[in-house]
């Protein structure tokens, strides 16, 4: 899934980046407030994850001004460790979270996770589909109870399906949640990925909707 990263410290952000790309992620990086308001305005990311104490505009400026916008990206902020009145400011001007700096990576992906699962309205950190199920934290897939292997491009794919069981997702839609800046995207790409996952997982998980886009059935449900 693809997030933006609002940090200006280079080293910090350098490994936070990488960390959450180690873990799934896609991550766009952005080092102050003006691009992280821009940014969040302008791309449907999967979450964000913003530093209070950004150049050009702080993170709570950012936070009010794209919440006004009604930009509905769950927001993870990170906060020093003695900062419990910004704490509970960033969290009453509209975050959805927050973490103490120093970052322990594998409770920021977890975060990170739970808070996009929450978005789309989904209690479990396994996702199910008929007999087909993914597991977010370990980035498996199983199919009839025997593990599957895709690729990375694959699973992001996948995950964002199933996320949305039930509603139509146009291809443009899907490239923004699995590809980041810089990323080369074939313009069959999508529909590359999709031939492979019907192959792996079964040709009746995915289903085109024609001229619109993919879904993933919501069990025992129509589209939404």
């Amino acid at each position: 899934m693809r997030i933006l990263l609002a940090e200006d410290d280079p080293l910090l952000g350098d490994g936070l980046r990488a960390g959450l790309m180690q873990r799934g992620f896609q991550v766009d990086w952005v080092r102050d407030g003006v691009a992280a308001e821009h940014e969040l305005a302008a791309t449907a990311y999967a979450a964000a994850v913003l530093d209070l104490g950004l150049p050009r505009q702080d993170g709570m400026a950012v936070l009010q001004a794209v919440r006004q916008r009604g930009v509905r990206t769950p927001v993870l902020v990170l906060t020093a460790r003695d900062a419990l009145p910004q704490r509970v400011a960033g969290l009453d001007a509209g975050a959805d979270d927050y973490v103490v700096k120093p970052v322990d990576l594998s409770e920021l992906a977890a975060r990170l996770r739970a808070l996009v699962r929450r978005a789309s309205g989904v209690a479990q950190e396994r996702l199910q589909c008929g007999d087909v199920v993914l597991d977010a934290a370990s980035r498996q897939v199983w199919r009839g109870g025997e593990a599957v292997s895709l690729s990375t491009r694959e699973f992001d794919l996948l995950q964002t399906l199933m996320l949305h069981a039930g509603r139509v997702l146009t291809r443009e839609q899907l490239e923004q949640q699995i590809y980041r800046w810089g990323d080369e995207v074939e313009s069959n790409a999508i529909e590359v990925h999709v031939h492979h996952l019907r192959r792996k997982l079964g040709a009746g998980l995915i289903q085109t909707v024609r001229g619109v886009g993919y879904l993933v059935p919501r069990p025992g449900g129509a589209p939404a």
